[in-house]
């Protein structure tokens, strides 16, 4: 067995995570999945909860918390963007339209890459910039595969309806026209974890006198084919 790090709680706290890593445990669990003593378990236990690396399900059982597939998330991020450079030029070759990658964080969605149109009239959104989940194609599809109470928190003051997520989750992609700014339309697709969760938005945008009134229409296939490339890359990295 590992002879530990020299730093005990450390070492413990390791201990309390890795029995979990096979699914929920009462405090008597913990203490058998460990060798800890009782009370040191629910020490433990209760302060890895505190740091939301610890949660209660509903039988008040201890299981792994949030917080850790938020590090997972981030972990994964920078194989993401490393992923997502060479697809938005792409995608942006394919549109002639600039296009972005989003990423929820909070109440606010962030543009954390971007290939923008090399000239004439464009969307230009920087790197960095943060925009409201109130409105935009990314914005929903980045909330239309969320949990029910999430989504319904979303939804509040939202330019957009509990029936327009439904239909994106139906046909897998979203499109906004002038919903966020005025004479601006764009379409986006969700990039998936291996787990299948959505992490992030693939989008192209530009003014609606290119994009028309559907721009689904003439984008989401591209946009989609996209989204799947950045998805596909992630599971190839997980095997």
């Amino acid at each position: 067995m590992d002879s530990g790090s020299g730093v005990g709680v450390l070492d413990k706290a390791a201990l309390v995570l890795a029995a979990l890593e096979s699914g929920p445990a009462t405090l008597a669990g913990l203490v058998a999945g460990t060798g800890l003593a009782r009370p040191t378990a629910h020490r433990l236990a209760v302060a890895l909860e505190h740091h939301r690396l610890v949660a209660r399900d509903m039988q008040g059982r201890f299981v792994l918390g949030p917080r850790l597939s938020e590090l997972s998330a981030a972990a994964g991020e920078d194989r993401l963007l490393a992923a997502a450079g060479p697809v938005l030029a792409r995608l942006r070759d394919i549109t002639g339209e600039s296009a972005q990658l989003w990423r929820r964080q909070g109440e606010h969605r962030v543009c954390v890459a971007a290939a923008e149109r090399p000239s004439g009239l464009r969307d230009t959104i920087p790197v960095g910039s943060q925009l409201t989940m109130r409105a935009g194609s990314a914005a929903q599809v980045l909330l239309a595969w969320e949990d029910p109470e999430r989504m319904h928190r979303g939804l509040q003051n939202a330019a957009y309806s509990a029936t327009a997520l439904s239909g994106i989750r139906r046909r897998g992609w979203a499109q906004s026209v002038g919903e966020r700014e005025q004479g601006v339309a764009s379409v986006s697709a969700p990039v998936r974890s291996p787990g299948g969760k959505t992490i992030a938005a693939v989008s192209v945008s530009g003014p609606l006198e290119r994009l028309s009134r559907q721009p689904g229409r003439m984008h989401a296939p591209a946009v989609l084919a996209a989204a799947e490339r950045l998805s596909e890359s992630l599971r190839r990295q997980a095997e």
